[in-house]
């Protein structure tokens, strides 16, 4: 599936959406108040229904706001409730290491049908466990990983050997991208798919020495239409 747009803006969206070059949007609560919505659960309920019909029916993550077990399968439900193409975010665990979340990943995934993207995690290890839970998508945060000093490429081999080997559903998904290099270095690595800010996917895109080789022919076919 290769790179999914993270981004909550729906101009941005378009853009790369009309490329054909995204194979689908990621989101989170972040992301949507610095694109500017604001104004509850209404705001974004409106706004995620607009970017789910835009890209439909490419999958669009979005993420649950409490980590309350009974709130967070009650937002989950009116989340997938939204679109088709609706994935639901949940956290690994808890802010103090809570488990609850992966018997709410459980739940949502084998009782109530919902394709769970199960976020913010660090490790191998802590993503083989979100994939015998039955998450639909594992999501490891790479940037933040080699930030703590460590390569999360092995990190990515080994998810993707135990995925393979154990026969799960779950596909890989590296975020928290830092540099144009990650993406392909990722995918190849064995990711199914990373995540990319609009200026990323931008910078993979337009090379200099390719604008100064289209500057050349442009100037030398405007030489041969005067000769």
């Amino acid at each position: 599936m290769a790179i999914f747009l993270d981004t909550g803006n729906i101009e941005e969206i378009k853009k790369y959406h009309k490329m054909g070059i995204i194979r689908g949007v990621t989101t989170n609560p972040t992301i949507l108040l610095k694109d500017g919505v604001t104004g509850g659960m209404a705001a974004v309920k409106a706004h995620t229904i607009e970017m789910a019909k835009l890209i439909a029916p490419l999958p669009l993550s979005v993420e649950v706001t409490s980590n309350d077990k009974e709130e967070m399968i009650v937002q989950a439900k009116e989340m997938a409730g939204w679109a088709k193409n609706i994935n639901v975010k949940i956290t690994v665990h808890g802010p103090n290491g809570e488990l609850d979340n992966m018997e709410v990943i459980h739940e949502l995934e084998t009782k109530h049908d919902i394709r769970v993207n199960v976020t913010a995690m660090m490790s191998a290890q802590q993503c083989l466990l979100a994939a015998m839970a039955g998450a639909t998508y594992v999501s490891i945060f790479g940037g933040r990983v080699n930030n703590m000093g460590y390569n999360v490429i092995e990190e990515i081999e080994k998810i993707r050997d135990l995925i393979d080997n154990f026969g799960l559903k779950a596909e890989i998904i590296v975020g928290s991208t830092r540099e144009v290099l990650n993406i392909v270095e990722w995918l190849n690595a064995g990711a199914h798919i990373v995540t990319a800010v609009p200026k990323l996917i931008e910078g993979m895109l337009v090379h200099p020495y390719t604008k100064e080789t289209v500057q050349m022919f442009l100037e030398d076919a405007a030489k041969g239409e005067k000769a």
